[in-house]
């Protein structure tokens, strides 16, 4: 469901963005309405608790929301009002920001942390604008948290007394430069006999609920081990391992050099190095390369998935900004795996799964619902190859 819903200026000049406010006090809406003046800026309505904030949403259908409200006191439920009626780009900011991870996992698509900046100047101000004006071109769908909990799986938040530092998961930045992945010259995979099949899921924008639906798909005897690369800044992903954990029938954890990957385990990348599969069935942590934008990097875990895994693998791009994974997508279909991307009525940004179908780099695109069950039928065909193949 797209959400972006801004007017133009008299004579056709620079759309407005409409922007919800909404935050405990009016001393907090007042500060939130000053940081937002601009001229292609309006302030559409302000609202100070959850059920007030769903009825002004429906009500008004702005471009973006900015929240500002402790999320133990209400925050987390207008996140939730609002994704599951009326799909919009949410940012959060000041008491919001203080637990990225479960507001993240609500269905914010930004979160405006610590910018190293005094809140009453300028430049502040101008990135605060900057990041609700991102968030507004986000595709937003409606988040798939009530579908789990429907289902029986109760989302696990982070301590509300444990603080994580900020961070944004739309980042105003040229896409990723593909060089990071060898061009030409790729070398075939020598047979793999070191484990059993890989599944590496590469996500940014609009991920950890996304990875939240595909997890809770995957059964408890799945025979593969799983890699995932999410997009994002540090002090984040341990909540979000937390997080997934608790909603996942296969246990999550974040992964640690050189350990041997188990069938039915999933291994999700840390936030400030890469994640590669190393001969023999290991985990290697890399890095990052000079002029790498995003770490950690999906294409780098894709590439290594490819020369060690080869057709005894499955490659998925789901939801996300620029490029990063599409290039390395398309070596592991060359070399035989199943690579499945999101289709672009379902991503939150439909850029990375995008780009990896201008490469033709995807076997089947499917709605986020439906990649789940096509990733077990991936990985019953790879083990197949597997137990058919020369010892």
């Amino acid at each position: 469901m797209s959400s972006t819903n801004g007017s133009r200026g008299a004579g056709g000049g620079v759309a407005t963005l409409t922007v919800a406010l909404v935050a405990g006090t009016r001393t907090r809406l007042k500060v939130l309405e000053r940081l937002l003046s601009a001229p292609n800026i309006v302030v559409c309505g302000v609202s100070q608790d959850a059920a007030s904030a769903e009825s002004l949403v429906l009500q008004l259908r702005p471009s973006a929301v900015l929240l500002d409200l402790d999320l133990w006191g209400g925050g987390l439920e207008a996140i939730e009002r609002i994704m599951a009626v009326r799909a919009t780009p949410i940012v959060v900011i000041g008491a919001a920001a203080e637990h990225p991870e479960a507001a993240i996992a609500a269905g914010a698509v930004d979160v405006v942390g610590d910018l190293d900046l005094p809140p009453g100047a300028a430049d502040y101000a101008h990135l605060v604008r900057r990041h609700v004006t991102v968030a507004s071109r986000v595709r937003v769908i409606t988040h798939p948290r009530g579908r789990l909990r429907s289902r029986g799986l109760h989302p696990v938040v982070a301590d509300p007394h444990q603080s994580s530092a900020g961070m944004s998961l739309t980042r105003t930045a040229p896409d990723e430069d593909a060089s990071l992945v060898a061009r030409g010259g790729f070398v075939r995979p020598e047979p793999f006999r070191a484990g059993p099949p890989v599944v590496a899921i590469g996500a940014s924008t609009g991920g950890p609920p996304a990875l939240a639906t595909i997890l809770a798909e995957l059964p408890a005897g799945l025979p593969a081990a799983v890699l995932v690369v999410q997009h994002m800044a540090e002090g984040f992903v341990e909540g979000l391992a937390r997080w997934l954990d608790g909603v996942c029938p296969l246990p999550v954890a974040v992964a640690v050099e050189g350990e041997h990957l188990q069938a039915g385990q999933v291994y999700l990348a840390p936030a400030n190095q890469n994640l590669v599969l190393r001969p023999g069935f290991r985990v290697g942590l890399l890095d990052p390369q000079p002029g790498q934008y995003h770490v950690p990097g999906v294409d780098v875990t894709f590439r290594s998935v490819a020369e060690h895994a080869g057709p005894r693998s499955v490659g998925v791009l789901l939801t996300g900004m620029g490029r990063d994974g599409a290039a390395g997508l398309r070596m592991l279909r060359d070399v035989g795996a199943s690579t499945i991307g999101q289709d672009e009525a379902t991503s939150v940004v439909w850029g990375m799964p995008g780009a990896a179908q201008e490469l033709d780099a995807v076997t089947v695109e499917l709605p986020l619902a439906a990649v789940g069950r096509e990733v077990v039928a991936a990985v019953e065909r790879a083990a197949g190859r597997m137990a058919g193949a020369p010892s």
